[in-house]
């Protein structure tokens, strides 16, 4: 894997996936994964939009390729913008097409805050955005989950969230839960949620979100003047953003849009990647990623 030296010589390494004689045009995508603080490697090669990009997949510190930092404390989310910014450096760019996944979707909009002039387009994929003030909330999943109640494992899957909430999960209950982030509970979704535990670093995602890492009136302030096109992509089983929220974070930027990916939940490039794909390199093409 290509390597660069982060501001405080910590190791970032980074994939690239998709190149031009395949089909790959247009500037690089840089692409941040979410967890948070998960290897790169589930996002895969994103349903084949590397066939229509060249994809930059950035490891974060302490997780895939990536070494670990002397400092615990800059595993939180707006100390890892400098890693990103590090990264544009790094390959020569002048602006960047960049793409976030869930928890992804804070670091990305704390980059395009503290850096609008470097971001050409934005697209949040199933993003969170704590980092505007606004997030998923217990009730938003129920609602997500009763969109479900014709499957087969919706019943154990239910009692089992009830029992994360109450704090008396076992490992089966946590094993329950899982179908309700795939729109299609198969065997490729079964074998994308067993390389969670191996791809995610605990530790720093316990810090990822510390609160001390999001000031939402003034990434809200800095946003608000963002030239740069936004899509938000929302899968329309998710409940972490529900479609409806995901047209509230794609309102706080001046040329927001947000669209729902049919029958998806939250990696809704694995539930219809032809869709995905289109939908996004569309987009790109569209925001002048050509």
């Amino acid at each position: 894997m290509p390597v660069l030296s982060a501001r405080d010589g910590t190791r970032l390494a980074y994939r690239v996936i998709g190149r031009q004689d395949d089909g790959a045009s247009g500037e690089p995508l840089l692409c941040v994964p979410g967890g948070p603080m998960r290897a790169s490697s589930y996002l895969g090669a994103l349903g084949g939009l590397s066939g229509r990009r060249r994809l930059v997949m950035l490891d974060l510190r302490g997780t895939g390729g990536s070494g670990r930092p002397v400092d615990p404390a800059t595993y939180r989310c707006d100390r890892q913008v400098d890693d990103v910014e590090a990264l544009r450096e790094h390959l020569g760019l002048e602006r960047v097409d960049l793409l976030a996944h869930s928890a992804g979707g804070d670091l990305a909009i704390l980059y395009a805050a503290r850096h609008p002039e470097r971001v050409r387009s934005l697209t949040l994929v199933a993003g969170r955005a704590r980092a505007l003030g606004v997030d998923f909330t217990v009730e938003h999943r129920r609602e997500a989950m009763e969109l479900r109640k014709g499957e087969p494992w919706f019943e154990a899957g239910r009692a089992a969230f009830e029992a994360v909430l109450a704090g008396s999960a076992s490992e089966a209950d946590w094993e329950a839960v899982v179908p309700f982030f795939y729109g299609r509970w198969d065997a490729a979704a079964l074998a994308h949620a067993r390389g969670e535990l191996a791809e995610t670093n605990e530790r720093a995602a316990e810090l990822y979100a510390s609160p001390e890492a999001f000031d939402p009136l003034a990434a809200r302030r800095a946003v608000a003047g963002l030239d740069a096109r936004v899509l938000v992509l929302a899968g329309e089983l998710d409940g972490g953003p529900l479609p409806r929220v995901a047209v509230e974070i794609a309102a706080a930027f001046p040329a927001g849009t947000a669209v729902v990916q049919p029958g998806a939940g939250h990696f809704p490039w694995l539930d219809d990647p032809g869709w995905f794909v289109e939908a996004v390199a569309g987009f790109l093409d569209q925001a002048g990623g050509d």
